[in-house]
């Protein structure tokens, strides 16, 4: 509880930690791996930054956007009025209500014009954001709208391989086999380990 309530305290945002459960920002994050996130005032960063923003070219023009991708901030947001996990993705690029943003993306990862999108022209204010291993930006493949400020609740500060596991193992058995199952299932692994340590320990004392 008290290392909880450091990072907490550290990070500014619950939780700190958050397991990776699919593949959607590979390579940069991996499924399985645990990101380290904190709120989007902390130190060390300023505003939030898409790729254009962080290479510092100008905020318009058709070729804003075409840029490498993997700049832009990666940040933790949820869709309003969706009881999904939250969705850890890359800033594209910030837009403004109305704007056809198809203009200022990159053509790969748009599929079709404005007409033809569920989120363009842009209902508000927000950010285009997307997958590093995804084919498209979020908002045209119809993940998510465009997101608003409000929607992000962290930023990724850096990812741990692999220890993200045990969060994604547990919240499978909760899913299947409900609460109850899943503590009875933690407690075995608790024990497990204790037992193993307690051997390794004895074989240590032992050479």
């Amino acid at each position: 509880m008290a290392i909880a309530a450091l990072l907490v305290l550290l990070a500014g945002a619950w939780p700190p930690l958050v397991a990776v459960e699919s593949g959607s920002m590979a390579p940069s994050v991996e499924r399985g791996d645990l990101v380290v996130v904190t709120a989007i005032d902390r130190f060390p960063w300023g505003p939030i930054a898409g790729e254009r923003e962080r290479a510092g070219e100008p905020s318009g023009g058709p070729d804003a956007g075409r840029t490498t991708a993997g700049d832009g901030d990666v940040v933790v947001f949820s869709r309003p009025g969706d009881d999904g996990r939250p969705i850890l993705h890359r800033v594209a690029f910030a837009v403004e209500a109305g704007e056809d943003w198809t203009r200022r993306g990159d053509p790969d990862r748009i599929d079709g014009d404005c007409a033809a999108l569920r989120h363009c022209p842009a209902p508000h204010d927000g950010y285009v954001t997307y997958g590093d291993a995804n084919a498209e930006y979020d908002q045209s493949a119809g993940i998510a709208p465009v997101v608003r400020p409000e929607w992000i609740h962290a930023r990724a500060l850096t990812a741990v391989p692999a220890l993200g596991w045990p969060r994604i193992v547990l919240d499978l058995a909760v899913a299947r086999f409900g609460v109850g199952a899943a503590v009875v299932l933690a407690g075995l692994v608790a024990t497990a380990g204790g037992v193993a340590s307690l051997a390794v320990g004895r074989v240590r004392d032992r050479i």
